[in-house]
């Protein structure tokens, strides 16, 4: 695999010269064939205001299920905010590596080829397993600025410290959660998770823009970019703002809230007030027992989900009742941390288990993933 992630590196970014082209701007464009290899195809937005006279930001965008428009259309607003060009591989999906890093290469290439990118502003964006696959080519390549992942993190284990920054998105309904979490927990370089509301999905184009802006402020930090005071006066503002319409929330989310920006802005902007706030807040009781409770939840939710895959070897009884059982949380009519740990749970065992050929078993996927209307 590391051959193949060289070979992509040294093809994509070796220097390359933009060439006319006559691909619409300020639209989605759903397939674009790459010119030195007709087998892949990408889609693709190109800025309104896009022009060859400067170099421009891209993103690379792997769905697991190789839809190249889902991405795209994620990172489109932002794309038009800041200047970036999006390309989303139709190609990359779950399953074998060497599909995707084949995909990866042709679309990489023909995009560096056609346009006029920076290769010192080229990021990747994932979801699911093609976040799994936007972290790798980070990874072994070596020329990414940063990565935008939803609902999945490294393709193995988490590491602590990497070369480029990383924004992760979660869901409190994804079953990928303590995975984000721990990626959070662990990774000490500049990264960013958010949590919100839903399951397992790329973010919402709101939280791309979001996500986008924070990588702008990571290359002003780095010298990827130099640095713009009125943008970053701007994105600070608006997070800021963000942060005081929580005011009244003096619990453990508006701690990290009040962390975070202060890690995003350190060094950029006078942030001490923040990180009064943020001290005085962690020191209270009340949210000493939230940051317990919560690893306590963390644990009880790894428990639980090692048990239930556990009796898939064993009563298929058991397991049935056990599903069961996740199931009435999972559909209890006020929102809770166990009701929010019994979907996560029943959606990854739905999600591993959904297609297999035993009849028992499929019964019992179907009662783990009826708690979700949209299944």
């Amino acid at each position: 695999m590391i051959s193949m992630w060289a070979r992509l590196s040294g093809m994509v970014f070796a220097a390359a010269v933009a060439y006319g082209q006559d691909l619409p701007r300020g639209q989605i464009v759903d397939t674009v064939e790459c010119k030195t290899d007709q087998a892949q195809h990408y889609a693709l937005y190109l800025p309104s205001h896009y022009s060859p006279a400067r170099q421009w930001s891209a993103i690379f965008a792997f769905d697991p299920g190789a839809r190249g428009r889902a991405g795209v259309e994620r990172f489109q607003a932002a794309a038009e905010k800041y200047g970036y060009i999006v390309a989303g591989s139709l190609n990359s999906r779950n399953g074998p590596w060497e599909p995707s890093l084949e995909a990866a290469k042709a679309m990489m290439a023909d995009v560096v080829r056609r346009f006029s990118i920076d290769t010192q502003r080229i990021y990747t964006a994932g979801q699911s397993g093609g976040a799994r696959v936007a972290l790798g080519i980070a990874l072994e390549s070596n020329q990414i600025a940063g990565v935008f992942a939803s609902s999945a993190g490294f393709p193995d284990e988490v590491q602590k410290s990497v070369p480029f920054p990383i924004f992760g998105k979660t869901a409190v309904d994804d079953f990928n959660y303590l995975e984000l979490k721990a990626l959070d927990r662990v990774v000490t370089t500049p990264h960013r998770v958010v949590v919100t509301e839903g399951g397992h999905a790329w973010m919402s184009s709101e939280t791309a823009v979001e996500a986008v802006g924070w990588m702008e402020v990571q290359a002003m930090k780095s010298g990827r970019r130099a640095r713009d005071p009125e943008l970053l006066d701007r994105i600070f503002a608006e997070r800021v703002a963000k942060v005081n319409a929580n005011a009244h929330n003096d619990g453990l989310e508006a701690v990290l809230a009040l962390e975070s920006l202060v890690a995003d802005f350190q060094g950029l902007k006078d942030v001490s007030k923040f990180t009064q706030r943020a001290a005085a807040l962690r020191s209270q009781k009340e949210v000493q027992r939230e940051i317990a409770e919560d690893h306590l939840a963390e644990q009880r939710e790894a428990k639980q989900t090692n048990e239930i895959y556990a009796l898939r070897g064993g009563s298929m009884e058991r397991l049935k009742a056990r599903v069961m059982e996740l199931s009435r949380q999972a559909k209890s009519p006020d929102d809770s941390t166990d009701r929010r740990i019994a979907r996560r749970i029943l959606s990854g065992f739905g999600a591993s288990f959904r297609g297999v050929s035993d009849p028992q078993l499929q019964e019992i996927v179907t009662e783990a993933r009826s708690w979700n209307p949209a299944r």
